[in-house]
């Protein structure tokens, strides 16, 4: 019985279920009869698109919990959501291990392997499949970054991240089991799959309505951010250079966002400053999606019925010099039963109506900061100094000190980051990668890099369906 169950209940099986693909009856599509051209493919990876939205992904999850689970955000009403992670309980953490995302992974292996030879549009094809390849990259980069430490940032030489699945499973007879790969091989997926994916896709304009799909741009500015994580500085400069590149961004801040329109940019679909967004329509919501489960209800109190349980820490808004335009993306307001001040963000205000806006994933301000991080480390300071002062003059700000350099450079890097990204669910990952401690907001103990919580738990029913699975360290 229990291998039965094993088969059922394997991550990444039957993915050709979640495809949204205009055949009836749905109980009998089959890969050869969905999967017969290139129109078929392309209709599953536009089933691929809708997985990050989930909420529990980028959605909500992969919004929130990185900036609550360190110290941009505070509770400030109790409705059982986010209490564990920001207190940093045992197992409160991100939870990415799900079949649907699984579903995901597979639908890109099912369209790697079998688009060459499908008939078809080649160009249609090459799209197609470099979308495929930028997708794989983009999920299980995210799945790396929650499960297991960045390479050469082990703690006590652990070193295994997830399963690595490069073939599609398309029935029980393909169903089996893996351990573990280590981070090193995950990451050079990664980088093969993006490197593949910039080759095949064509360029997008910044905030133009094609950034709702993975483009040439977007592969670049992914693959940076994928150096950086993996300490291949020389590597991240120059891919976020091709990047800034592609979209025409200069290196004195030249097609960035203005303090005029930085605010006003987030409730705008597409946002100005996009290189990748993923675009939530109506259609795409039940009834009671929004006022439950959107960022925007979760952050704001512009619809009557939100929850706004979540607002910013004392930290972070402390950290905002006079005159940056990113500290007008909270406003004060009330919140029945929340002592104090509390703040309301106004980057998801739910302008599409009902709770509902698109969801900015990659931005222009962060190549700026990809590059003058990539710059710190490699010892250029002067050009270090250099992004972080154009990014700086679009959001209001003087030049930085011309001598700033060392550790002072590095805190300013990682305090521009964690002011340009609240809410956008960089912060958790960011001091992460960088081997250091998690710091809190003021009731709360920071978490020490060593500390098992840095990662999080695999799933206990995965664990006991499948016995080659190893749980991370400390919550055996």
């Amino acid at each position: 019985m229990k291998n039965i169950f094993k088969i059922l209940f394997l991550g990444g099986t039957l993915a050709i279920g979640s495809c949204d693909l205009e055949v009836e009856p749905r109980q009998s599509l089959t890969p050869e009869a969905a999967l017969a051209n290139a129109n078929g493919f392309q209709s599953l990876i536009n089933a691929t698109y809708g997985i990050p939205r989930a909420f529990g992904q980028y959605g909500q999850t992969m919004m929130i919990a990185p900036e609550v689970m360190a110290d941009n955000l505070r509770i400030i009403a109790n409705t059982g959501r986010y209490i564990g992670q920001e207190a940093n309980a045992d197992r409160a953490h991100i939870s990415l291990w799900t079949q649907q995302f699984w579903f995901g992974i597979n639908n890109t292996n099912i369209i790697i392997s079998g688009i060459a030879d499908v008939s078809g549009d080649q160009a249609l094809k090459d799209k197609v499949l470099g979308e495929a390849h930028f997708l794989r990259a983009f999920m299980y980069f995210d799945l790396a970054r929650v499960y297991g430490y960045e390479p050469g940032k082990e703690v006590n030489g652990f070193n295994k991240a997830v399963i690595l699945r490069t073939e599609p499973t398309l029935g029980f007879s393909d169903a089996d089991f893996k351990a573990r790969a280590t981070n090193r091989e995950v990451y050079d997926l990664i980088i093969s799959d993006l490197q593949t994916a910039i080759n095949l896709l064509s360029p997008a304009t910044i905030g133009s309505a094609n950034v709702f799909r993975a483009n040439k741009g977007a592969a670049q500015a992914l693959l940076a951010r994928v150096y950086l994580y993996d300490s291949k500085y020389a590597e991240a400069e120059a891919m976020a250079t091709q990047a800034m590149a592609s979209f025409g961004l200069t290196d004195a801040g030249t097609g960035l966002l203005t303090p005029a329109n930085y605010v006003t940019a987030f409730s705008t679909a597409p946002n100005p400053e996009s290189l990748f967004e993923i675009e939530i329509r109506s259609v795409d919501w039940s009834t009671v999606d929004g006022v439950n489960n959107s960022v925007c209800s979760l952050t704001a109190n512009v619809y009557a019925s939100a929850q706004f349980i979540l607002t910013a820490s004392d930290e972070l808004l402390g950290s905002y010099e006079t005159g940056d335009i990113r500290r007008a993306t909270w406003t004060e307001t009330t919140r029945s039963g929340a002592s104090g001040p509390v703040y309301r963000s106004n980057k998801w205000l739910g302008h599409k109506g009902d709770f509902l806006q698109n969801l900015p994933i990659l931005r222009g301000a962060e190549l700026y900061l990809i590059r003058a991080e990539a710059r710190y480390r490699t010892s250029n300071a002067a050009g270090a100094r250099a992004d972080l002062n154009a990014l700086r003059s679009k959001r209001g700000l003087a030049a930085v000190d011309a001598g700033l350099s060392g550790d002072p450079l590095f805190a300013q890097i990682m305090k521009e980051r964690r002011q340009e990204f609240a809410l956008e669910g960089h912060r958790w990952f960011d001091l992460k990668r960088n081997g250091l401690t998690i710091s809190k907001s003021a009731r709360f103990e920071p978490v020490p890099y060593s500390d098992y919580r840095l990662l999080a738990p695999i799933p206990n029913d995965q664990l006991q369906l499948n016995d080659l699975l190893e749980q991370n360290p400390g919550y055996n």
